[in-house]
């Protein structure tokens, strides 16, 4: 994009304040999107988005700018401008950079920049098809199929010069269903950073299915009991509540602010001995996943609760700086707009030793919750409200009615040190995560967890 001598320019004009630290974040990103409502495509659209972000630490303070023109000179003008902004102390920096490694080498067998538009039209308009088809009640069907590719050069003061591309591929199908006065709704998204082939593992019409079978079983489901009960967490269920729950409260910004309940906490346990937590963005295929944070650090596995006891945060450059330890390549940003800041990848509760269907049977009664939907969590505290997209009764020891309405109400702190059977089944679910204004996208994971007890918020009389 851009050859080492250019990018050293820029990293030494915009240091010649005599600053700290200089950094260059070039982005060029390729966008695809189509999206079927009503019966019919909707939107079918193409874009694209370079530019370049520029950041400079003095003294402890970041300082930030962002520039959409990608040439020597606009960058070269945009680091001066920044430069000048904070000293005018004039000083000669001299930088070597030299190339990063990366722990991981990612193939996507088949880019979907391969594959015509016309294709990921079809694809569309043949999940719209399969879902409609199943049942009279489906009232609105809404599909969406995303696909990007983003080419990415870092550099900065420090020597690092990193280059990485990143395939993320997403496709979505959102079923709604209605039979009197009862709507209920069914969601199935699959992606990642893969291609083309992640349809040779499950079909779109598959997906459709899958999420219209899901709302009309809800639809037919009866109420959701309301109390103290047991819950098994399916592996299916997804890594929701790790994630809410304690994952953001290990990220070392919020633990620097003293916002988190592990803040000191590293070498105490903080859960059940069954729970390990691990956030690792070098899994292949995964949403989450990079060869390169966007600071320029190699992707690496990073354990964060072994056994229970905390072990590590998640630290970018700045918050690693500032704790005088190495970063865990956790630095992560939306664009070439943001800064980076700390964030989680692929973050996940690792595989115990229990069958899930022994874990089942030993549970008398509760409830069994097969598939997570929304929620709201206190990052500062803990505590929960996570709705249950699909759940069913356990009686004596096995899965029964269906049941909808339910909700999960607790404290995620407390419930990872009452968590008393963790499954041999790991399973995972995608998303996007949110903070400070900026999405970046994640997996989350997780076995089949019992929860030997936690409030379920029903709607059952």
């Amino acid at each position: 994009m851009f050859s080492e001598n250019i990018l050293t320019r820029v990293l030494e004009t915009t240091l010649s304040g005599g600053e700290n630290f200089a950094e260059v974040f070039i982005e060029e990103k390729e966008t695809i999107s189509i999206s079927c409502e009503e019966n019919k495509i909707e939107v079918v659209s193409s874009g694209t988005d370079s530019g370049a972000g520029l950041r400079l630490i003095s003294k402890g303070e970041t300082f930030y700018t962002s520039t959409n023109k990608l040439s020597k000179e606009g960058l070269v003008k945009t680091a001066k401008t920044l430069s000048k902004g904070i000293s005018s102390k004039a000083k000669k920096i001299k930088i070597d950079l030299k190339p990063a490694k990366a722990n991981v080498n990612f193939k996507v067998k088949r880019p979907p920049s391969e594959v015509e538009i016309e294709d990921k039209v079809r694809i569309v308009k043949e999940a719209n098809k399969k879902a409609r088809s199943i049942d009279k009640r489906i009232k609105q069907v809404m599909i969406g199929y995303g696909d990007s590719i983003r080419k990415i050069t870092i550099a900065n003061s420090n020597g690092t010069l990193a280059e990485d591309e990143r395939i993320q591929l997403l496709f979505s199908v959102t079923v709604v269903v209605k039979e009197r006065e009862i709507l209920q709704t069914g969601t199935e998204t699959k992606g990642g950073f893969i291609g083309w082939e992640i349809f040779d593992a499950i079909s779109p019409e598959e997906i459709a299915t899958i999420a219209a079978k899901g709302a009309i079983l809800m639809l037919e489901a009866q109420k959701a009991p309301a109390g103290e009960m047991t819950v098994i967490l399916s592996s299916s269920a997804g890594g929701t509540m790790i994630h809410e729950a304690i994952g953001h409260g290990l990220e070392a910004d919020i633990i620097q602010k003293g916002a988190s309940k592990y803040c000191g906490k590293i070498g105490r346990r903080i859960a059940s001995s069954l729970i390990t937590v691990i956030d690792d963005p070098t899994l292949p295929d995964k949403r989450g996943s990079y060869r390169f944070d966007d600071e320029g650090n190699s992707s690496q596995r990073t354990v964060l609760v072994e056994n229970g006891i905390l072990k590590n945060y998640l630290y970018d450059y700045l918050t690693a700086k500032k704790d005088k330890i190495n970063p865990t390549g956790n630095g992560r940003r939306q664009s070439y707009h943001y800064r980076p800041i700390p964030r989680m990848s692929n973050t996940y509760i690792a595989s115990g030793k229990s069958n899930p269907e022994e874990i089942i049977k030993s549970t008398k009664r509760g409830l069994f919750v097969k598939k997570m939907g929304g929620g709201q969590v206190d990052s500062v505290n803990g505590d929960f409200v996570f709705e249950v997209e699909e759940g069913y009764l356990i009686e004596d020891g096995k899965i029964t009615k269906p049941v909808r309405g339910a909700t999960l109400i607790g404290n995620g702190p407390e419930i990872l040190k009452e968590i008393d059977m963790v499954g041999n089944d790991l399973g995972f679910e995608i998303g996007t995560c949110g903070k400070e204004g900026q999405g970046v996208p994640i997996s989350d994971g997780q076995p089949t967890l019992r929860i030997p007890k936690i409030i379920v918020g029903g709607t059952k009389g």
